[in-house]
């Protein structure tokens, strides 16, 4: 019999009803719209790739193309794309199915997470569903599509396998995926190691690495060793096109910032940003490796906010995330970046956007600077607890001929619905929970 309560399994019920919901959506939106100029790179990237292969993709000459700059795995997943339309998959939404299917799995995954740390159930499944109603990812994935959303997934998928389901193999294999479809979340690895040593030593760290290093020379490999020139320039050194409508670079172009220096923040300046975050990520993990989830979504969170480059596809970055991090900074950023990016793509130019977009995405960058500051304050105000403790085994039931106890001998209380030390996001106990409100530790079938 499982051991979920019948609380947790109507909760579990109500988000997945209604990520179906937002997914369908989504893909009705992506099946109706023509959607912006990357669903046509996409296209053009996919023939390419048909053409010679995924791993020589990266020394062919596309002029009539932007810069290839996505890691392997995404090359494999273009080939398979492109042979399902050559069956007549019509392309503009299958190019969108993965971002709308992984934006579905995130929602189940902020849910567990969520569910694991909150003191109230009803805390979980209002995270669950703001992120699945998010006006930002209906707009990222919906209509721009890319694979922002499907790294996002990856990356939180590794923390959850790692630190809430003791799984560190499939976490490495997550860890690997998550930047070999997109490299934005290479800000989260490092932090990921960092919790794998902390969270078990030794023997846990090394399953963790195991698990990467394997499946990082499966996909990695033989681009590094084919042509590792177009990989290192494309990709690696990849810096971002030249707008500048979102971030610190429009403020310091509004500042009147000399352009050399400008260019500086947007060249080499942005490894030390880079290396920054991967550090604040590493501090946060290493304090509570329990709460590793947090911390991936404080990274992204941070990565957009200090990113020196400028994409509407970008800002899904820590749309789900910010979920993980409590209930109003998710639906502050929602709505507030969400309303700046359904105006841009209205219009259908999605790197053009007018004086008034630009002040209200300068309103949006402000609130993400409020949440990823509150993420932060949780995680350093709150005092280190015990790591939640594994799921115990369902009690046996007492034999019949068993004695009797002995009179005057108060029953023993069931088991408590909830993980010891769980914390909401934030840094909230679990103290004062009401009855079947409680976090629940994941089980076997979780």
């Amino acid at each position: 019999m499982s051991s979920l309560s019948w609380d947790v399994r109507k909760a579990r019920i109500v988000v997945i009803a209604v990520a179906a919901v937002a997914f369908v959506s989504k893909m009705a939106l992506a099946a109706n719209t023509r959607g912006p100029a990357d669903v046509r790179f996409f296209w053009g990237f996919a023939r390419a790739i048909a053409r010679t292969d995924p791993v020589r993709i990266y020394a062919e000459q596309m002029p009539w193309l932007p810069v290839y700059n996505h890691p392997p795995l995404a090359s494999w997943m273009l080939l398979g794309l492109e042979w399902l339309a050559q069956q007549g998959v019509p392309w503009r939404p299958l190019i969108r199915f993965p971002a709308c299917l992984a934006d579905f799995i995130t929602v189940l995954l902020v849910f567990a997470i969520v569910r694991r740390r909150a003191a109230r159930l009803r805390t979980a499944v209002f995270c669950a569903v703001g992120a699945a109603l998010c006006p930002v990812l209906v707009a990222t994935s919906g209509y721009h599509g890319n694979t922002d959303s499907v790294a996002v997934m990856f990356a939180f998928a590794a923390a959850y396998l790692l630190v809430d389901r003791g799984r560190p193999v499939a976490a490495g294999l997550a860890a690997v995926l998550c930047v070999s479809v997109k490299l934005i979340p290479v800000v989260a690895v490092p932090l990921l190691f960092a919790a794998a040593w902390r969270s078990g030593g030794r023997p846990l760290l090394l399953r963790f690495t195991a698990g990467f290093v394997a499946l990082f020379l499966t996909v990695w490999g033989p681009v590094v060793a084919t042509v590792p020139g177009g990989l290192k320039a494309n990709v690696l050194e990849y810096a971002g096109g030249n707008f500048s409508f979102w971030g610190i670079v429009r403020f310091a172009r509004w500042a009147d910032v000399p352009e050399p220096y400008v260019q500086l923040l947007r060249g080499d300046g942005h490894f030390l940003i880079v290396a920054a975050i991967m550090a604040v990520g590493v501090g946060l993990a290493w304090r509570r490796p329990a709460d590793a989830p947090l911390a991936v979504a404080t990274t992204l969170g941070l990565l957009l906010l200090l990113s020196t480059a400028s994409g509407v596809q970008y800002l899904a970055w820590p749309a789900a995330g910010l979920f993980v991090v409590g209930l109003w900074q998710g639906v502050a950023y929602g709505i507030v970046v969400g309303a700046v990016a359904a105006s841009v793509y209205s219009g259908q130019r999605p790197v053009h956007w007018t004086d008034t977009e630009m002040a209200f995405g300068a309103l949006g960058w402000a609130v993400l600077a409020l949440c990823v500051a509150s993420a932060l304050h949780g995680a350093l105000a709150t005092r280190r607890r015990p790591d939640p403790a594994p799921p115990l085994p369902p009690a046996r039931r007492a034999p019949a001929s068993a004695a009797p106890a002995p009179a005057g001998t108060a029953p023993a209380a069931p088991a408590e619905d909830a993980v010891p030390g769980a914390t909401a996001p934030g840094g909230r106990g679990t103290a004062g929970a009401a009855p079947g409100d409680a976090a629940v530790p994941a089980s076997p079938a979780d």
